[in-house]
């Protein structure tokens, strides 16, 4: 409620409210909204009993399904088939594997080998049942994550055994630790003369997975997608893991859900898929699912049967809704559907304010100190990104060093790697609440657009002293204000000359922002590592000096004292701001 209904509703005057706002380090006019605590703790100052109202038809609304689980009566659990991601590097053979699972042919006419859409679907072994869900990336995987939505009980990681750990399988193996998901390695393509599992193992260890053959906890599985080989040894070993969890839920109950995919089909209208986590769903149920309400028309399966019921762990397709949710929403039953359109509302509202206020989910190093005050932080993700591997040991150990020496913070590295910053680590940051530290690596573009979207931090640093120094200080709150950086174009090298007084020009094509002669400095990137930071000696287009080249158009640079420039090379243009108060 705002200052004024508050006031109205306690008979305080206003400006006594504001007063206690004020001293409470809030400075708020008379329309602000204050939330509940703050109105409680205002109430108490003037002897006032609060009391937290609420709304009937909002009791039981559905914001975690853990939540919903631990509330059943043990007595009503039924043991469920498990559900579980298929993960890997790209062309390792993820859908062929689930193709070889399901002896269909879902891997054949799409656009380059790539899975175009999530999808869900249910094979039966031994009069037993599993549910696969088949992702594109992480990406479905982290957003579900991020909004809270645990939906894999098992990941099956494919490494194909001519080919070995690659970067997108490394990225994998941090999602699946930050999720604390059981983890079995399939060792792909066994029937090719050049397989290697021996080394696979052992490639895999040095990624800190350690399977059992190497005396660890992570099973291990050799099988051929293509030739059919082992098929059911691994849907045995996802059965065994499945047991060892002893997975369960209550099919009497109103259907719990969360969406997997949807969209918005011409001919059908809004098309959801949904994984049924609790309960029993079927038609003519009244639906909540986000923002979103309705109610059910018709169900399907994955092979386009209709359903007239689905139960726990089912992955259903269906229609009837409103409109078009979220991957990650959760779909709830709801007795009446007047009440879920206003609930509905409610959360659209809601979603649009946060959109407005842009809240921050990431946890950044300026607010670290207050955090670890008021108890909500113990641990600090991080994802490290580095030039060289030898940089993230160092980083690594200096990380070590700092967590033996105190007690309030362990700093957690849930992700270290080569290279530039990508999209998908931004994702991460965000599923895990980590800040992404940038040691002469930067972020391209994508990345750093995702990363101001969701307010994620990422710091950049070319001595480990730094680094440490910076995290020291933001231990005890002893962080500076110092300056922001502010990018403000990147462009590439298409082009190299070298002129009689052995500069060398770099031919660049501006992809996005611009670049200014003055008051910029530029970046030299190669393979997204910084190679040299400097500033602009001169910019020409043809023959002419200009004073700044903006998107889209070609010119000619000389970075100042620098002539190893070459073609593919990327630039970066920036400038530092003074920023008073803050980091």
């Amino acid at each position: 409620m705002t200052v004024r209904e508050f006031s109205e509703a306690t008979g305080i005057g206003a400006s006594e409210i504001l007063k206690a706002l004020l001293k409470g380090g809030v400075l708020a006019n008379i329309n602000q909204q204050i939330d509940y605590e703050t109105a409680a703790l205002i109430a108490a100052d003037f002897s006032i009993e609060t009391v937290e109202k609420v709304p009937e038809q909002l009791a039981g609304i559905v914001e975690n399904i853990k939540d919903v689980l631990t509330a059943q009566n043990p007595d009503e659990m039924r043991p469920r088939p498990p559900v579980v991601t298929i993960m890997g590097h790209v062309d390792h053979g993820k859908t062929k594997l689930l193709d070889a699972i399901r002896s269909a042919h879902v891997a054949e006419g799409e656009a380059g080998g790539i899975t175009q859409h999530i999808g869900a679907y249910q094979i039966e072994i031994n009069h037993r049942k599993i549910t696969f869900l088949d992702t594109p990336g992480h990406e479905a995987f982290t957003a579900m994550r991020a909004r809270g939505a645990q939906v894999t009980d098992i990941v099956v990681l494919v490494v194909a055994a001519d080919d070995g750990v690659m970067p997108q399988t490394r990225e994998a193996i941090a999602h699946v630790k930050a999720a604390g998901v059981p983890m079995i390695v399939a060792i792909n393509k066994i029937d090719l003369p050049t397989a290697n599992p021996g080394r696979i193992k052992e490639q895999l260890a040095a990624a800190d997975v350690i399977v059992e053959d190497f005396g660890g906890d992570v099973p291990s599985v050799e099988v051929s997608a293509r030739a059919k080989i082992n098929i059911d040894g691994l849907l045995e070993m996802i059965l065994l893991v499945a047991d060892l969890q002893e997975l369960k839920a209550n099919p009497n109950a109103p259907a719990v859900g969360t969406i997997v995919e949807a969209e918005l089909d011409k001919n059908r209208g809004p098309v959801a898929t949904v994984l049924i986590q609790n309960g029993t769903l079927r038609p003519e149920d009244n639906v909540l699912v986000g923002g979103v309400a309705g109610k059910i028309k018709s169900m399907f399966s994955d092979s386009g049967k209709r359903l007239r019921f689905a139960e726990p762990s089912t992955p259903v397709e269906i229609l009837g809704l409103e409109g078009v949710p979220q991957a990650g929403d959760i779909l709830q039953v709801m007795d009446d559907l007047a009440v879920a359109r206003e609930i509905a509302l409610q959360r659209t509202r809601q979603t649009r304010l946060e959109a407005m206020a842009s809240t921050t989910r990431g946890t950044s190093l300026e607010d670290l100190f207050s955090k670890v005050q008021q108890g909500q932080v113990k641990d600090l993700n991080v994802i490290v990104k580095a030039d060289v591997q030898g940089s993230i040991g160092a980083i690594e150990h200096q990380f070590a060093q700092l967590n033996a020496s105190q007690n309030e913070v362990q700093i957690k590295v849930v992700h270290k790697g080569t290279g530039a910053i990508t999209e998908g680590d931004v994702n991460l940051a965000t599923a895990s609440q980590a800040i992404i530290i940038g040691f002469n690596a930067r972020p391209d573009p994508a990345a750093r657009r995702a990363a101001e979207q969701q307010g994620i931090d990422i710091r950049f640093y070319n001595i480990i002293y730094q680094l440490t120094d910076d995290i020291k200080k933001a231990m005890t709150g002893m962080l500076a204000p110092t300056f922001k950086e502010v990018v403000e174009g990147y462009a590439e090298v298409r082009n190299t000359f070298r002129l009689p007084s052995r500069e060398v020009v770099a031919g660049l094509y501006v992809t996005d922002g611009k670049v200014t002669r003055t008051g910029q400095s530029v970046r030299v990137l190669r393979n997204g590592a910084v190679i040299h930071d400097g500033r602009i000696s001169s910019l020409k287009r043809f023959k002419d000096d200009v004073r700044e080249v903006t998107a889209g158009y070609e010119c000619g640079l000389v970075v100042e004292g620098f002539t190893d420039v070459q073609v593919g090379d990327n630039m970066e243009f920036y400038r530092q701001e003074r920023v008073e108060g803050s980091f």
